[in-house]
């Protein structure tokens, strides 16, 4: 069964001579459990297609369905609760909340959901650590590293295991040893609960642990190549 479908996606931004074509009649199905990378160069569409798989963008013409759900006309709010009940989104830029500590900002979804309190800072701890940041759950953003803060925003995607998790350019602010250890963290959510993982990357490390690639250009799909 599918988990992210997009028929005919295009998505262009300004009008006219400014037009930016950043995806151009896409047709994918990714199925429950896969493990994608999504490359090509700045520019080719990577990100824009995250956004729309989330639904935190809108294509211009086409649509795109989450779980069976087509998700193109759902109102703002009804949005927003498909995202907490069924989708972890890494960021590039962290999107970390500055006046939560690390265990609150990785607390938060589980907090949105409902789950006690009690229940969701166990598991928030148990996710710190898996990513590397034992003994820093009561730092704010600040005081960490750009890698501190990226493990934080992967912790806080991958805490209540969504059905999807949409990451983009994971490892971009890592070193190599912490960004191996993450793939490998992310590679057991899939094999353990099946959870689905698209990432965005330029990064041969993500490609490598990757069970398919998709190659983008020019808001198109030149290739898919599964293992």
């Amino acid at each position: 069964m599918s988990i992210i479908t997009l028929q005919n996606v295009s998505k262009t931004y300004g009008e006219g001579e400014i037009a930016v074509h950043a995806l151009r009649g896409v047709d994918l199905t990714i199925e429950h459990g896969d493990f994608v990378a999504v490359a090509g160069p700045s520019g080719s569409g990577k990100s824009t297609m995250l956004n729309i798989m989330s639904g935190l963008d809108r294509p211009t013409e086409g649509n795109c369905h989450i779980a069976g759900t087509e998700i193109t006309q759902l109102s703002s709010n009804e949005l927003s609760k498909l995202r907490l009940e069924k989708v972890g989104f890494i960021f590039q830029a962290y999107n970390l909340l500055p006046v939560l500590t690390a265990l609150e900002n990785t607390e938060y979804v589980m907090m949105m959901q409902g789950v006690p309190a009690q229940e969701r800072t166990e598991k928030a701890k148990v996710i710190l650590a898996r990513v590397g940041l034992e003994g820093k759950e009561d730092r704010f953003p600040h005081e960490l590293s750009g890698g501190q803060q990226q493990r934080v925003a992967v912790a806080r995607a991958i805490v209540s295991e969504p059905a999807l998790v949409l990451a983009d350019e994971p490892t971009a602010n890592l070193d190599s040893e912490t960004g191996y250890a993450l793939m490998d963290l992310m590679g057991e959510l899939n094999q353990e609960k099946g959870t689905t993982f698209i990432f965005s990357t330029h990064d041969p490390k993500v490609m490598e642990r990757s069970n398919e690639i998709i190659r983008l250009h020019d808001g198109k799909i030149l290739s898919r190549d599964k293992d």
